[in-house]
């Protein structure tokens, strides 16, 4: 059921699995500060529920076209800076909640969309999706949504998408690194879903202490990231799923998780 608390966002839970659409197809999904609000809103509620997985979707024929100019033109440096600090904020959500969210990018992925998408844990795009950050042919260059870009795909490839500003295919994207599965339109549904029962095989508790470590030391020099990664796995082998994997694996029989920390 439609949350009546959003505008621009539908949340539907179905089993295991929280589905959080951007549902404004008339502004083709562009990311304006009121959908910024509830798409980290919606995050946020998924990551507080008993759900161990998420799925990020769109309607209508833009998957999202990111920024709204109409929040930003002719305004101050102050409420375009808010703007930037909403917007971060809900990549940051999308990141920090314990469970695996996945795209389910079905068309264009523009911006602070393209952003979107590499910022998702795991993502699948139909053939018919593309991605592009289109400052380089404009006059304001994508410098937020390249923060996340370029920690997918690398500095030559995230430099070629932002200079040029041209977009690249769902087959590019897979090769690249900005999604993990190019498929026909038909196959979207089913490898989406494909994607995420894998993602969420296992304990959720275990996962959601991985996830977050993974986010924590990516940007750590080697040393650094080693020294917090066993302080984290070493803490993360007391909880009770962790000493029930290794005693299911040594007596040789299917675990029972508790999904407590």
């Amino acid at each position: 059921m439609p949350d009546p608390a959003f505008r621009y966002v539908t949340t539907e839970r179905t089993g295991d699995t929280v589905a959080i659409s951007m549902n404004h197809p008339q502004k083709r999904n562009a990311l304006s500060l009121g959908h910024l609000v509830e798409l980290t809103r919606a995050f946020e509620l998924a990551g507080e529920s008993d759900a161990t997985g998420v799925v990020l979707a769109a309607e209508g024929p833009v998957f999202c076209t990111g920024h709204d100019f109409a929040d930003m033109a002719g305004q101050d440096l102050q409420q375009v800076r808010r703007l930037f600090a909403v917007c971060t904020r809900m990549m940051q959500t999308v990141q920090s909640i314990p469970q695996p969210v996945v795209a389910r990018v079905h068309a264009l992925a523009t911006g602070a969309g393209c952003q979107l998408v590499a910022t998702c844990d795991l993502a699948v795009a139909s053939f018919d999706a593309a991605f592009c950050t289109p400052g380089g042919k404009g006059g304001l260059f994508c410098t937020t949504p390249m923060v996340a870009v370029g920690r997918s795909i690398g500095m030559k490839r995230a430099l070629e998408m932002a200079m040029t500003g041209d977009p690249i295919d769902a087959r590019t994207a897979e090769a690249w690194g900005l999604i993990n599965r190019a498929v026909p339109a038909v196959e979207l549904d089913a490898a989406t879903a494909d994607l995420l029962a894998r993602a969420t095989r296992g304990s959720a508790a275990a996962k959601g202490i991985g996830k977050q470590a993974f986010y924590a030391q990516i940007d750590m020099d080697q040393p650094k990231a080693y020294a917090y990664a066993v302080e984290v796995m070493s803490a993360a082998s007391q909880i009770p799923d962790a000493q029930e994997g290794m005693a299911a694996f040594i007596e040789k029989r299917p675990p029972k998780w508790t999904g407590r920390p």
